[in-house]
């Protein structure tokens, strides 16, 4: 990646920050802080201005560390929340904040954070707050070119992990098991972590997103993998659905049937086309095929620094907090297949990470796509 990309973020951030009349943003979403600082970690915050001004805050025990890391303009180290708060109010002193309004990511907080954030010893009394979540969604959406770089490496090592899992799922093996072939082979091949890695089976492929459990894989189980590796701070998501045997004429006629409606909503992955008309392109085709009873919520999402980012389809937008998404441009990224097909008794899923191009898309995740683990 460019060794400072954060100077244009800043600046772009400046602008969108300008438009939403926004005197500052205060982060504390690890996600957000690393994209416009180069650092995100719990426990820390970001002020920046709408000048493109930097103030870190961090433990204390940190603040070595993240000036090795960061971009900034400013940085204090904190003792304990009593020492965070006191730490916000001098960063808003330092930068002659006073009145006006500054943005907090809504979605993210919790309640007791909130009231930190928003305490009479951190905040000035004048300087209201406003929800700045769709700010920072349009800000990270468009991918820069090392962005995607970044989550095509972590699309290689999700095909990796996707490999050691699926080589592991046999009768008589856990859940848990086969979870952590794939993490182990995802750390074995550059991913410095990962986000929740889902594996179920038998029955529990009709569940929308199943943690690994101590459950035994039985011959003849549907095993649904779901993995995120996080390489150099992107992720990449890849799902697929393999047999701990030979699969029934059912079993192999839906999983076909769901490969046919994500692969047609992937080859429709053009600029121009709006997140809503591909969610209803896949959806159409199993609706189409009597399965209207059998899908569950939304299948596709944005991929960048979290495996599950805007665009989101207008109806999980929402539900995030989020405005309803632009039709899709050049270098977004999209994971299509989030949801599956769920008969009742076991369902099918299989999904991929694509990045849009100017004349189309590019499948980034390429682990083979069949019931057999073999």
């Amino acid at each position: 990646m460019n060794p400072n990309p954060y100077s244009q973020r800043l600046a772009r951030c400046s602008s969108f920050m300008h438009e939403a009349g926004l005197e500052a943003l205060l982060l504390t979403k690890p996600a957000n802080m690393f994209y416009l600082t180069g650092d995100g970690r719990l426990c820390a915050y970001a002020l920046i201005t709408n000048e493109g001004k930097v103030a870190l805050g961090v433990p204390s025990t940190d603040v070595q560390d993240v000036r090795e890391l960061a971009f900034f303009d400013a940085i204090t180290g904190f003792e304990d929340e009593v020492g965070m708060i006191h730490s916000i109010a001098h960063h808003f002193e330092h930068f002659g904040i006073k009145k006006g309004t500054v943005g907090l990511e809504y979605t993210f907080l919790t309640q007791s954070m909130m009231g930190m954030l928003t305490h009479p010893h951190a905040k000035p009394a004048q300087v209201e707050v406003k929800d700045s979540t769709h700010v920072l969604s349009q800000l990270r959406m468009v991918k820069e070119p090392q962005e995607i770089e970044r989550i095509h490496a972590a699309a290689k090592v999700a095909d990796a992990g996707m490999a050691a899992a699926v080589k592991a799922v046999k009768p008589g093996t856990t859940e848990s098991e086969v979870a952590a072939e794939a993490e182990y082979a995802m750390r074995r091949g550059g991913a410095e972590g990962f986000s929740r890695t889902y594996v179920s089976s038998g029955p529990r492929t009709n569940i929308a997103h199943g943690l690994p459990t101590a459950r035994k894989i039985q011959p003849g189980d549907l095993v649904m993998i779901d993995i995120h590796p996080i390489v150099n701070g992107y992720s990449a998501d890849l799902c697929r659905t393999v047999c701990a045997g030979k699969p029934t004429s059912a079993q192999e006629a839906a999983y076909k049937l769901y490969l046919k409606a994500q692969q047609a909503t992937i080859n429709r992955i053009r600029p121009g086309v709006g997140i809503d008309e591909l969610e209803g392109t896949l959806h159409g085709i199993l609706k189409d095929a009597g399965h209207a009873d059998h899908i569950f919520g939304p299948p596709i999402h944005g991929v960048g620094i979290e495996f599950e980012e805007p665009p989101l389809p207008a109806g999980h937008a929402f539900f995030h907090g989020e405005k309803a998404p632009p039709p899709l441009v050049a270098d977004v990224v999209i994971a299509v297949g989030n949801c599956g097909l769920y008969l009742g008794s076991w369902g099918v899923r299989v999904e991929d990470t694509n990045a849009v191009t100017a004349d189309g898309r590019t499948t980034l995740t390429s682990f083979r796509r069949t019931l057999s683990p073999d």
